[in-house]
């Protein structure tokens, strides 16, 4: 019987991306990689756990679950998310950032200054800029006055991101526009918080990190891992979770890899080319009305 692997997700490193297992093992993802591995034949998605503890019932999950948690699991972990706003006791130093995903794409977001840019590399950010530092609720205040004075969200959906990665605008200098007009009208607002040191605009693009290039357009994204199922595709990018994969006779196909936590996994040998778990392919905008 082969080996079975769990996956803990992608995690960004100074060389680039990498696939965390259980038990610390990690595979490097450098460009031109095949990526090949299947679903144990009649296995079940089970719960991921929150916070470093094992799901107490190991409940099945849905396969379309990008956070892989039960719901008792799921308020564990956001319990005790600075997300949450439950934290307010945070002694920590917080960033305060602008970050760009494509054109009309730019949103606010905080991270702890202790964890650099790590926060951007995860969310797929192409562009970003710090807009200042200083106590975690003077971090949370900037936030919410950027979204109230200058309806800059919080948010971006990842189905948005990933439509946009292979028409992005040629130049750094083009794609840190929005940041440098966006950073430009928010030092300026009246209200920003007395604790919360502005920070200058400096730009930081991931076009090269990411490989988005030379980014062929992407046919569709996989909805689910399913038993059986087996993915194999070349490498050609990666940004935030999500892997851009060459698949044969298909084109570039988007896995986001939080669809991978809580499956039984098997590498597959280099030379399967197998791609049968579920894909949404992406609507191609048709000329004229009809």
């Amino acid at each position: 019987m082969a080996h079975m692997w769990k996956c803990s997700g992608l995690r960004w490193t100074p060389d680039g991306p990498v696939l965390v297992w259980d038990g610390g093992r990690r595979s490097a993802l450098p460009w031109g990689k095949r990526v090949a591995f299947g679903v144990a034949e009649g296995s079940a998605r089970r719960c991921v756990g929150a916070r470093g503890h094992v799901c107490p019932v190991g409940a099945v999950v849905s396969g379309r679950s990008t956070g892989a948690r039960c719901e008792e699991c799921a308020r564990l972990d956001r319990a005790h998310s600075v997300a949450a706003d439950t934290m307010a006791d945070d002694p920590r130093p917080y960033h305060v950032y602008l970050a760009w995903f494509g054109p009309g794409m730019v949103k606010v977001g905080i991270t702890a200054v202790e964890r650099g840019s790590a926060r951007l590399l995860e969310q797929g950010a192409v562009c970003f800029s710090w807009l200042g530092s200083g106590p975690l609720m003077a971090a949370r205040r900037t936030e919410e006055l950027l979204r109230a004075a200058l309806q800059v969200p919080d948010r971006i959906p990842y189905a948005e991101k990933r439509a946009v990665r292979a028409v992005l605008p040629e130049t750094g200098e083009e794609r840190a526009q929005e940041v440098r007009e966006l950073h430009a009208r928010a030092v300026v607002l009246g209200e920003w918080p007395e604790s919360l040191t502005r920070e200058p605009c400096q730009p930081v693009d991931h076009v090269g990190h990411f490989g988005l290039s030379q980014l062929q357009t992407a046919v569709g994204d996989v909805v689910e891992l399913v038993p059986g199922g087996a993915v194999s595709g070349e490498l050609v990018a990666a940004a935030g979770p999500d892997l851009h994969l060459a698949v044969d006779g298909r084109g570039v196909v988007v896995l986001d890899t939080r669809l991978m936590t809580g499956w039984e996994l098997m590498p597959l040998p280099s030379e399967v080319s197998a791609f049968t778990v579920p894909v949404r392919e992406f609507r191609r905008e048709q000329d004229g009305l009809f």
